[in-house]
């Protein structure tokens, strides 16, 4: 988004102390003065007291990886925002996320923990902004507020406030929040699916346990995941994905007494068991989704995994019968 804005990322990263190679880390953490920091040296150097104040910014930049997907799985926009809620620490252990409900339908509250230094007032804007531009996403409504309101004393012109988020704002409030209506909140989001919704629940429950407690091989699975639908990983991308040496990788899993291969096999397998039981994937999707080549290694690897081909193995599946775990 920056950079979309004229700005110099890698002058603006390296003063700030940044290391860029970390930004490509999906478990990389920095602390929250630090971003703070960077957004502050962004507006001054940019000149520009909206910086990312803009729907197609936010539209084009916003990106909350597994836990967007879990969100677009969702059967309607609050039980989207429900999930938000409970795994924002999957994408920053420094954002706050709530639903106030009132009789016109919900606030949501946007806030910070853990910083020293002010939040600036452009960084909140922006992530307010990436979140109405999601929640109009997810439902395919052009979604406009009830009433939005920041912290922040009024600024010269409030117009591109206005302009970006459709309704009025009040500034100097108690929270930094906006309010939609029930109506929008029961929407329902089209592309709902209630099996990807738990497969991808499992991805971040997992996340959220690396976090705390991080085991490499936890990790390994979650970025094959991630990556399989481009096609079947190497080890080498996926090292280099999770910010580690390919030889240290290796390393790693073998104190973990696992191998790069047996993790692979056992994250499409899982995978598979997931995508076979829902009948909305064809066969030929389900290899693709997996990362296979062509259909007939997936054949094999289904005849390995569960005895059945994988035309056999759905079928008992959506029997209700009992098949191969």
């Amino acid at each position: 988004m920056f950079a979309a804005e004229g700005l110099d990322v890698p002058s603006l990263l390296r003063d700030c102390g940044f290391d860029a190679t970390g930004l490509d880390r999906p478990e990389a953490r920095f602390p929250a003065d630090d971003i703070s920091q960077l957004w502050q040296l962004a507006v001054a150097r940019s000149g520009k007291a909206t910086l990312g104040l803009s729907r197609e910014l936010a539209a084009r930049h916003g990106n909350l990886d597994t836990l967007g997907h879990a969100m677009t799985c969702s059967p309607y926009l609050h039980a989207g925002l429900e999930r938000l809620a409970r795994y924002l620490a999957v994408v920053s252990d420094a954002a706050t996320f709530e639903l106030d409900a009132e009789p016109r339908g919900h606030w949501l509250v946007l806030g910070h923990v853990g910083s020293r230094r002010p939040v600036p007032r452009q960084r909140v804007e922006y992530g307010m902004l990436t979140m109405l531009v999601l929640c109009g996403w997810l439902t395919r409504r052009e979604l406009r507020p009830l009433a939005v309101e920041f912290v922040y004393p009024a600024p010269s012109s409030e117009a591109p406030h206005r302009a970006a988020f459709g309704c009025a704002i009040r500034f100097g409030a108690a929270a930094n929040r906006l309010l939609l209506a029930d109506a929008d909140m029961r929407a329902a989001i089209p592309s709902q699916h209630p099996a990807l919704a738990a497969l991808h629940e499992r991805l971040l429950d997992e996340q959220l346990i690396s976090l705390a407690d991080s085991t490499i091989s936890r990790r390994v699975c979650a970025e094959i995941a991630r990556r399989l639908p481009a096609g079947e990983p190497r080890r080498q991308d996926v090292a280099a994905g999770l910010g580690v040496t390919e030889r240290t990788l290796q390393r790693r899993l073998q104190a973990e007494s696992n191998s790069y291969q047996a993790l692979l096999d056992q994250t499409r397998r899982e995978l598979a068991q997931q995508y076979l039981a829902d009948r909305r994937h064809t066969l030929t999707d389900v290899a693709d989704l997996l990362g296979f080549v062509d259909s007939s290694n997936f054949f094999r690897a289904c005849k390995r995994w569960f005895g059945l081909p994988p035309a056999q193995y759905r079928a008992r599946c959506l029997d209700g019968g009992t098949v191969p775990s």
